[in-house]
């Protein structure tokens, strides 16, 4: 237990005003002096046990009815280990500019408003606590800690579980964790937002699976930095947010993951540059079974790796010329809308030159073949009235697929290509019936048959009899009435009467199929 005779001047300085919650400010005025990364040299004048800080917040000293106590201060070089694990605490903690020896523990605890600004901390673990207000690490450097019992793995700031009924205000933070978890949040709820913009940096992964931000996560200008060939920079899987900004600036080197997340309002990359894992084989982006109302993939340049967005689903796509790399997973993913930036102008991508061409090639960067992303094209230029625009992609679906079958079935694609395009250009039957009459006409025209049986049937009409030919339902009495003699014109009258089958059977074969898919 701690004496009042065994404080420092400094210490007694803060015991003192404690009770008022007045702050207690060690700096010096002058900057070189001030300097927190030379905190460690600073002397006995600018020093306070760790001990006595807890001590304090713990109830050593009461505080007077009608007073609010707080514990605030500034500049000092702060020895020891503040460990308030468990602990209940009924006084915010205001430290600004402050050197820590050692770590902070704040695992289970309840307290009230957390603040350690523009200050060097060998790692915070707040995992499990609940901290009514809000937790402020403003400029501040938090490096990793060691491995506790509650974490193996190397993290700077652990807010696992932990509850923030204020906001997490992490700008121009920066979380040094290289081997580890920069930030380890994974289960966090924040009412407030989490805030890491501004300058904001972390080394290492910044991990917040199952988060609940309904305040929203802010990182416009943040530097996300994770080593190794398949590094995940930010982990967000299955969270529930109101809003991600991912913009102004926004970097990141390792994937960004946001697989099974659900955003009520927007995810904006706008303006972001998404550099994937160094030198590794892992996307970029990966937003596999993402929900959200409105994604904003405009980044600053190309992502270097995938972007994946299976099982995705928007309201609203806006894109630009960087927005997608050379391989894009799209199986799965619906939208509802497409809105282009061109120019720093968004409009609609539909109804511009080269409109279908840029959707297809988009569409070409999947690997593979699935039907789904040309259905899903094809959905969207039927809604917005561009029903030619739609027959296109599904024709293009066609000859996709087409390249996967086996030879025998390509052929008949192939066919059913050049007669009618699968259904969705029905005018190709019409032209290859004209040139085939025509061909039928002037050539059986040229020539005399032989009638089947003398004297009767109706008199020889070649155009009649062409059409006679390539119509293979019901009969114009032709065919029946007159035969060839010569062997060429007979083999002639048998290619008209296949081709007439062949294309009856892509005619009604391609509209049914364009009527089921229409």
């Amino acid at each position: 237990m701690l004496s009042y005779d065994e404080l420092t001047p400094p210490e007694r300085e803060l015991w003192d005003v404690f009770p008022e919650g007045r702050r207690v400010d060690l700096r010096s005025g002058v900057a070189e002096d001030d300097r927190v990364a030379d905190g460690g040299e600073w002397g006995a004048g600018r020093t306070v046990r760790a001990e006595v800080i807890v001590a304090l917040l713990l109830g050593a000293h009461s505080v007077q009815p009608g007073a609010v106590g707080a514990l605030a201060l500034a500049g000092a070089r702060i020895t020891g280990r503040i460990n308030l694990a468990g602990a209940r605490i009924d006084h915010p903690l205001w430290i600004e500019d402050c050197w820590f020896e050692q770590d902070v523990s704040l695992f289970g605890a309840e307290t009230r408003t957390v603040a350690l600004t523009r200050s060097r901390v060998p790692g915070l673990e707040a995992g499990s606590a609940r901290i009514e207000g809000r937790l402020d690490l403003l400029g501040s450097i938090v490096e990793a800690g060691p491995v506790s019992a509650f974490h193996r793995e190397l993290s700077a700031l652990s807010l696992t579980h932990a509850h923030v009924t204020g906001g997490v205000n992490l700008n121009k933070a920066r979380l040094l964790a290289p081997e580890g978890w920069a930030l380890s949040a994974g289960g966090l709820v924040t009412d407030g937002g989490l805030f890491c913009g501004g300058g904001f940096v972390a080394h290492g992964e910044v991990r917040l699976l199952g988060a609940q931000l309904p305040g929203g996560l802010f990182m416009q200008g943040a530097q996300l930095e994770r080593p190794g060939p398949r590094g995940v920079a930010l982990a967000l899987d299955n969270a529930v947010a109101s809003t991600l900004e991912f913009s102004r600036g926004f970097t990141a080197n390792g994937t960004v993951r946001l697989r099974g997340t659900r955003v009520s309002d927007n995810v904006t990359f706008q303006g972001a540059v998404l550099n994937g894992p160094p030198g590794g084989d892992g996307p970029a982006l990966l937003c596999a079974l993402m929900q959200a109302v409105d994604f904003d993939l405009t980044l600053a340049r190309q992502p270097s790796q995938a972007v994946d967005l299976r099982g995705a689903q928007v309201s609203y796509l806006h894109d630009n010329e960087h927005s997608w790399p050379q391989t894009v997973e799209l199986d799965g993913f619906v939208y509802g809308s497409i809105k282009v930036t061109v120019a720093g102008e968004r409009r609609e991508a539909v109804g511009w030159p080269g409109s279908v061409a840029h959707r297809m090639r988009w569409i070409g960067r999947s690997p593979g073949y699935s039907p789904q992303p040309y259905e899903q094209l094809a959905s969207w230029y039927r809604t917005a009235g561009h029903d030619d625009d739609a027959r296109r992609v599904l024709l293009a679906k066609q000859r996709h697929r087409r390249r996967t079958l086996r030879p025998a079935a390509r052929a008949w694609g192939h066919l059913l290509d050049v007669t009618v395009g699968y259904g969705y250009r029905p005018w190709l039957a019409g032209i290859w019936l004209l040139v085939l009459t025509l061909l039928g006409t002037l050539t059986f025209g040229a020539h005399s048959p032989t009638r089947v049986q003398a004297g009767e049937g109706p008199r020889f009409q070649p155009l009649v009899y062409t059409l006679d030919l390539l119509i293979p339902i019901g009969g114009l009495g032709q065919r029946t009435t007159w035969y060839w003699t010569s062997g060429t014109l007979q083999w002639l009258a048998y290619l008209l009467i296949a081709f007439g089958w062949v294309l009856t059977t892509a005619v009604i074969a391609g509209v049914t199929r364009a009527l089921q898919k229409n």
